[in-house]
């Protein structure tokens, strides 16, 4: 499979990039790539919910009234779960939401979505940008140039650029990632992917995962 770079007016240039077919699997890891957007998920919370339970709360342990001769039940004092203001049974505790992948699982999950990628021809490759001020209209027109302006895009790069991130901070439908920061949620979560030229050597050791 061949691509074409593409310079930042979206027009083809003479270079090329060629992806051999023997790097694409032809297994499905549909179920391994359900375990890791899993896995990405649980590890943004914070985990840090937390209801007070009856031993943790302020006021008096007196006893409301006598056990027997009311008519009513026992409830003990006002911090009984059962009346308003009363501790939580069985509430939300701090905890972490970890859970564990094997790091060659990861890396099968990466190449199997950014294949999927390639195949559907939703990957472009373009020129390395650089930019001495931020400016987001430079991001505009470029997205516009490769007809992606109302698409979400993801654009990687070899290395961090701050006056690239800076232009494309305030884009709702576009992210800019170095290539050692991209992660298998993003991939998956935008729907076509811009390759900076920088930033092909790395994707390579991707494709060549076995």
């Amino acid at each position: 499979m061949e691509l074409k770079v593409l310079d930042i007016n979206g027009n083809q240039t003479d270079k090329k990039i060629r992806f051999e077919d023997n790097l694409f699997s032809k297994k499905s890891y549909d179920h391994s790539v359900y375990l890791e957007i899993k896995r990405y998920l649980s590890a943004q919370r914070q985990g840090t919910h937390k209801s007070k339970e009856r031993g943790e709360l302020s006021g008096s342990r007196r006893k409301l009234h006598r056990q027997k001769g009311t008519g009513g039940s026992r409830k003990g004092d006002i911090k009984n779960p059962i009346f308003r203001g009363g501790g939580r049974v069985f509430g939300p505790r701090p905890r972490k939401y970890l859970t564990k992948i094997n790091k060659h699982t990861k890396d099968m999950v990466r190449k199997f979505i950014f294949e999927k990628k390639l195949t559907e021809n939703k990957v472009k490759v373009v020129e390395t940008m650089k930019l001495d001020i931020p400016k987001t209209k430079f991001i505009v027109k470029f997205l516009d140039s490769l007809q992606l302006k109302n698409e979400k895009s993801l654009m990687i790069i070899g290395k961090s650029n701050r006056n690239l991130y800076l232009s494309s901070k305030n884009l709702k439908n576009f992210r800019l990632l170095d290539i050692n920061e991209l992660d298998c949620f993003s991939l998956l979560n935008f729907s076509y992917i811009i390759l900076s030229e920088d930033s092909i050597e790395k994707v390579y050791k991707f494709l060549t995962v076995s």
